[in-house]
């Protein structure tokens, strides 16, 4: 429901949501850095004293001396895209470079390059109303997450549930019309804290954030910041500390690609990036597995996503890309408010 996310007001009684106004009005800051072979001491332990890096970083000058036309004869050689401006076409060879030399260096066991071994992505549904007053509760209807494997760049695993909803039970024409959930559906699901309790057993059966590091990315910050926010205060329990951080896709889709906040839309990056949506729009599941897609292009194309939002306080944060680079932590049931 990416561009009525976009229509949601901004001012709430239940949450702070300062960082927001700025976001909007603010142009892209930061971006991935150009060279990714650069130690970064505050966001990994690695040693960059190791001879791999030496030979990514003379790969990486070369490839900055190459002009549009023999970097894409070069892409064309190795069979990867060729679309997209020169800076695109860069960051796409040197992290095939980078890849294979990092293979070859972990298969010596030397270092590899990799943040997380999952990326999970979230894009709820909620209650919504055509034109929704200041104070509307939006209220999580539909959970969906997709699993992506940033070893393979492969989508692994799919999770979806509906959610009733407790404040406004009754869903309006326009948000049956807008999600395709229909009243009986949600009628027949589970309360909101019962599904979560799902969500988090089928985060812990996969052993994320205890055998592997994962991160949670989403499209935009009204998922974690707003919904999951208020639907945990209506819900009366603990917002999870395993979604107090994560990846804001369109941030680093922007930082990356280097373009503005307004062409980071949904069904725009998937434009941008030669791909068409799959599925029926605003379906949560079919929305993650159309984000799960951008990522996977994002990755391949050498983008590190990293977490660079974060819930403290009940208010939006942004994470500077100097902080250290953390997985979520292991998921835990939510206790009651007090």
């Amino acid at each position: 429901m990416d561009e009525h996310k976009e229509n949601i007001q901004r001012t709430d009684v239940n949450l702070k949501m300062s960082e927001e106004k700025d976001e909007k009005t603010k142009p892209c800051s930061r971006i991935c850095p150009d060279d990714e072979t650069a130690p970064e001491t505050s966001q990994s332990n690695r040693d960059f004293s190791h001879p791999v890096y030496k030979e990514i970083a003379l790969a990486n000058g070369h490839i900055n001396r190459m002009s549009k036309d023999e970097l894409r004869v070069k892409l064309a050689e190795l069979k990867l895209d060729t679309r997209g401006v020169k800076d695109v076409m860069k960051k796409r060879l040197k992290n095939h470079y980078k890849k294979q030399k990092l293979l070859q260096s972990a298969a010596e066991g030397g270092p590899t390059d990799t943040y997380y071994d999952y990326i999970c992505v979230v894009d709820f549904e909620a209650t919504c109303e055509e034109d929704n007053p200041s104070d509307f509760l939006h209220e999580i209807i539909e959970f969906p997450m997709v699993l992506i494997n940033t070893h393979t760049l492969q989508i692994v695993d799919t999770f979806q549930a509906y959610v009733k909803p407790e404040v406004n039970p009754q869903l309006s024409d326009f948000c049956v019309k807008l999600t395709g959930i229909t009243q009986e559906t949600v009628d027949g699901a589970d309360p909101f804290p019962d599904v979560l309790h799902r969500v988090v057993e089928w985060l812990q059966e996969r052993e994320l954030g205890t055998k592997y590091k994962y991160a949670m990315l989403t499209d935009g910050a009204w998922d974690m910041s707003k919904f999951l926010n208020i639907q945990c205060r209506i819900s009366r329990i603990r917002y999870p500390q395993f979604a107090k951080k994560w990846i804001n896709i369109r941030k680093s889709y922007c930082n990356f690609y280097k373009v503005p906040r307004t062409q980071t839309k949904l069904s725009t990056m998937l434009e941008k990036l030669g791909m068409k949506y799959e599925g029926r729009p605003h379906c949560g599941l079919d929305d993650s597995r159309n984000i799960a897609r951008i990522a996977v292009r994002m990755l391949q194309d050498g983008c590190q996503l990293r977490v660079n939002e974060r819930m403290h306080a009940g208010q939006l944060l942004s994470v500077p890309s100097s902080a250290p680079v953390e997985g979520a932590p292991p998921p835990r049931k939510p206790g009651n408010r007090e």
